[in-house]
């Protein structure tokens, strides 16, 4: 068999973000639906890993049962669009917590079932209230948002809560982001993605750069369908496929 033929093979899924990545602005143009569902006629699993949260994820996108789970909270909770059962992965914020940050005046703030979410620059106070709390939490940025998240939460900890279900190894799931929440989980992937505009230290660890948002997606399906993905022209690691075989 040989390397392009092999790619059909040795890949199950497609893990992706959603703003900036497979979203412009918000919302996924009918292309780029189109070039996932293309994705999904060749067997691959689809996995969206996102920082959203997920009612705010369901008024944007309508269209979410293209995917077969969804990774929302940055990682904090699995959500099934066929069965909408959700599995939280996080533990849910500590309502002193959140006192503390509207007493700061935090603000946007979102509390989500376990992701406590606010924008730059409220990261100091933020890093305060974990301080003067003693709480492990962390926090995660994400082009000009701040998530704060249990210590042990993380895209790469949904993603492999959702793979684990699927009975997927990460070495055969190809991953695509654009953003600094986007590094664990696409490093926990087989094959790495970065979009046009994704910042230059996702774009450091890709082993391919396509075009920007859904564009890129749109790419990338073509790359697929002919069997292209790893070919030395496009690819920096034409031996891709040998890694976590």
């Amino acid at each position: 068999m040989d390397n392009r033929r092999e790619a059909i093979v040795h890949f199950k899924a497609l893990a992706a973000d959603y703003d900036g990545t497979i979203a412009t602005d918000g919302k996924v143009a009918p292309r780029t639906i189109e070039a996932l569902e293309r994705f999904k006629t060749t067997g691959l699993k689809l996995i969206l890993v996102t920082g959203r949260e997920l009612p705010d994820l369901l008024s944007a996108f309508p269209k979410i049962d293209i995917f077969d789970l969804i990774i929302v909270e940055n990682g904090a909770l699995l959500y099934d669009p066929v069965s909408k059962s959700e599995t939280i992965l996080g533990d849910t914020p500590s309502g002193e917590f959140v006192a503390q940050l509207q007493a700061r005046n935090v603000e946007p703030l979102s509390v989500g079932r376990s992701i406590v979410a606010t924008r730059e620059p409220y990261e100091t106070e933020v890093l305060a209230a974990i301080r003067d709390l003693g709480l492990e939490l962390h926090i995660v940025f994400n082009k000009g948002a701040v998530m704060v998240l249990p210590a042990n939460v993380n895209k790469a900890t949904g993603l492999a809560a959702a793979l684990g279900k699927m009975k997927i190894p990460g070495s055969k799931v190809i991953g695509i982001g654009d953003a600094e929440n986007d590094l664990s989980f696409l490093q926990s992937c087989g094959f790495t993605v970065a979009v046009d505009n994704a910042l230059p230290s996702v774009k450091a660890i890709a082993d391919l750069i396509v075009g920007p948002c859904g564009l890129g997606i749109e790419e990338l399906s073509r790359l697929w369908a002919d069997t292209k993905l790893c070919e030395p022209e496009y690819s920096r690691r034409g031996e891709v496929y040998s890694r976590g075989a």
